[in-house]
């Protein structure tokens, strides 16, 4: 997990060890699918023997509520993302919801007449497929507004509202979202059938939504889950948003200061460094790198004069030791404040464990790779299709089913033409610039989707940093001033992070297909739908949570917002250290960075050679670590720590019904708490919202909180 945002989503096929196995995907707890519990994950489902061919696979109906689920889960990204940095797949949440709503659909609607044929008819596995990536799609564009364009806001790189922007971030939006759909595909053969990744959440989705359409069994087990996702979520939004009237009581906990008003002057202490308990349901572990930044480290900082706080109060003693902003740039190496110190060994740390770690996991690989015969094969990409399948192609998808060279390289191609237009006219880089923009997303994507495709962990936000490394330099050989050296910086790494992760999302659809046997044709089609749809609306949920809060792009001087925003600063730091002419890092940070970082490095190559595999579990992820370090809100560490031991109980005590809810109920909790925070947006926009009418019992201040 990155300070880039990564999707993080529950994973299948895991061993006890942290890895995962290319063979096969154990599922001993399914107990509605054990004809296909010792299937090879790496190979399509074999046809079961009364399976009936279907005639509805690219329809109206699954294009509608993909799109739709994906919404939602667009809307839950962006409010989460802002949040915590974290943003969630909507892969499991579109296969389950998308099977009870069109199952419904299909038996509420007669086949006969202009109705029935545009939403009746049966509903099987691939149309289910069908619906989980137009939801992925749809849901999966989150990332750049979270990250890179808030950032431009902070620098004050763009206009003052992000309304006035609209049709430029519209336009930003479809060079990442298209780019990277067009240029996955020749990914497919060589990722999906030759490599034969294991994606283990888009192999779970195929798992599910086989399951679901499993005659009574599987009907059975459908509702179950259908239900479970769909109450889950309903209780989630209604007490998200009842939080917006009474935080301090039923959603934010401030433990420090309420034994503070009863007379526990010194534990005031544990409020100002944000030690609290939020009862957060997306997040019911990165609990080692709270405690070790700040419960140790900062407090150290602030007591030998290493970093400052400021005072946000002047009736009691809260100190804001969280501030990232400032007006003079002197200040972030004089007075740094705990969270910018942090900022750099957090930063340092996730990119070169990320990169070590990517490293690691593809030398074997390479070992036993024919690249000449793979995906250098360029001239293969381009070469006219037999109309006969090659007996010994190990993809037996039939011709017709294929998606045409004609379709990706055209639209490549046309692609590339617009972004480069867009990137000259809008963003002023020069078409240099903008190509090598497209091909570091090019690049990027081999990373992303060799992790995701082993680990279902998509290290691209981490990765991405490197482009701005390289833009920095850029920026500076070009003798830019600061600002256009900054928006280069920015708009390079958004296009470079944007391409990338959209080709993850989408290689692990396309695996999922696989499997199912779905028509990667129709797939295609669904992502282009999926990707359209998001285009707009995840601008459009930009703009509306950036009115309901301002904060998120211009931070108060005390730094608490409702919205940390943890990857934006991350984002906004390093384009203003790698602009500037002297790199604005404190010396005892840089040096502490450095030396985390080596030293997450060398474990990482320990644990690897040396730490036999039964005992990684209980080895540090110096990723998680350096989350910490960036993510000042330490609640949220608090609450993963409180669903990991909850889960681990479950898990112990009731494997099978773990089995049988966990998906549906985490899908629901993330969901039903994104969209609560986007109908809070709202409320706060009409007026209406805990601000005007809630209490502020139990807050520090009577205003910090939520």
């Amino acid at each position: 997990m990155s300070t880039a945002v990564e999707r993080t989503t529950p994973a299948v096929g895991q061993d006890s060890a942290g890895s995962y196995s290319n063979e096969k995907l154990p599922i001993e707890e399914t107990h509605e699918i054990d004809a296909y519990d010792d299937h090879d994950v790496s190979r399509p489902f074999p046809v079961a023997p009364d399976y009936v061919e279907e005639t509805h696979q690219l329809t109206f109906r699954a294009l509608f509520v993909g799109c739709a689920l994906g919404a939602v889960v667009g809307a839950s990204n962006i409010y989460l993302g802002l949040k915590t940095g974290f943003t969630f797949g909507p892969q499991l949440f579109g296969a389950i919801f998308g099977f009870a709503i069109v199952k419904a659909i299909a038996k509420v609607v007669p086949e006969s007449g202009l109705l029935g044929k545009v939403l009746g008819g049966p509903f099987g596995p691939k149309e289910n497929c069908t619906v989980q990536t137009a939801a992925t799609a749809c849901g999966g564009l989150g990332s750049l507004f979270v990250a890179a364009i808030p950032a431009m806001y902070r620098l004050e790189l763009l206009s003052e509202f992000p309304q006035q922007d609209f049709g430029k971030l519209i336009a930003l939006t479809a060079c990442t979202a298209f780019f990277g759909v067009f240029f996955v595909i020749p990914l497919r053969k060589y990722y999906i059938v030759h490599q034969k990744l294991t994606f283990p959440t888009p192999a779970a989705t195929a798992y599910t939504i086989r399951s679901l359409h499993s005659g009574k069994t599987g009907a059975l087990a459908a509702k179950k889950k259908s239900l479970a996702l769909f109450w889950s979520f309903c209780a989630t939004f209604v007490y998200k948003v009842a939080t917006g009237y009474a935080p301090g009581i039923i959603y934010d906990w401030h433990i420090g200061w309420t034994l503070y008003r009863l007379g526990f002057t010194s534990i005031i202490s544990l409020e100002n460094y944000g030690w609290f308990i939020e009862f957060t349901p997306a997040f019911f572990g990165a609990v080692g790198g709270s405690v070790l930044a700040w419960g140790i480290i900062a407090p150290s900082l602030v007591k030998n004069g290493l970093a400052f706080g400021r005072p946000i109060s002047e009736d009691y003693p809260l100190i804001s030791y969280q501030a990232l902003s400032f007006k003079d740039p002197s200040l972030y190496v004089t007075r740094p404040s705990p969270r910018y110190w942090l900022l750099w060994p957090g930063v340092l740390m996730m990119l070169l464990y990320s990169f070590a770690d990517v490293v690691l996991s593809m030398i074997p690989i390479i070992r036993g790779l024919t690249f000449s015969k793979e995906i250098f094969n360029v001239r293969g990409w381009f070469t006219p299709r037999s109309s006969e399948i090659d007996p010994d192609d190990e993809d037996q998808t039939p011709i017709a089913d294929r998606i045409p060279t004609s379709w990706w390289t055209i639209g490549l191609a046309l692609t590339t033409v617009m972004c480069c237009a867009i990137l000259a006219t809008l963003f002023h880089m020069n078409v240099g610039e903008a190509i090598l923009a497209l091909i570091l997303g090019f690049i990027f994507s081999f990373i992303a989707v060799q992790s995701s495709g082993h680990t279902d962990v998509n290290p691209v936000g981490t990765v991405a940093k490197a482009s701005q490394l390289i833009f920095g330099g850029i920026g500076k050989g070009s003798g830019l001033p600061l600002k256009p050296a900054q928006t280069l910086n920015l708009t390079a790494g958004a296009i470079a992070a944007g391409a990338a992760g959209q080709s993850a999302d989408m290689t692990g659809d396309l695996k999922t297909g696989y499997l199912l046997g779905a028509k990667p044709r129709n797939q295609f089609i669904a992502q282009l739908a999926g990707s359209f749809v998001a285009i707009f609306l995840t601008t459009g949920l930009f703009v509306l949570f950036t009115k309901a809060s301002p904060c998120i792009l211009r931070p108060p001087a005390s730094g608490i917002c409702t919205y940390g925003a943890p990857s934006v600063n991350a984002w906004a730091a390093v384009a203003i250290a790698v602009s500037s002419p002297n790199l604005p890092i404190p010396s005892s940070s840089g040096y502490t960075a450095i030396a985390l970082g080596i030293f997450s490095v060398v474990a990482l190559v320990i644990k690897t050679y040396w730490i036999p595999k039964k005992y990684w579990v209980y080895v540090p992820n110096w990723n998680a670590v350096g989350l910490g370090f960036v993510v000042p809100q330490v609640y949220y560490s608090i609450a993963m720590a409180f669903g990991s031991v909850f889960n681990f109980f479950w898990i112990k005590n009731s494997p099978a019904s773990y089995d049988m809810y966990m998906f549906a109920l985490s899908a629901g909790l993330l969901a039903g708490e994104g969209l609560g925070g986007v109908f809070q947006a709202v409320l706060a926009i009409a007026g209406v919202d805990g601000g005007e009418y809630g209490t502020a019992i139990g807050c520090p201040g009577f205003e910090f909180c939520g």
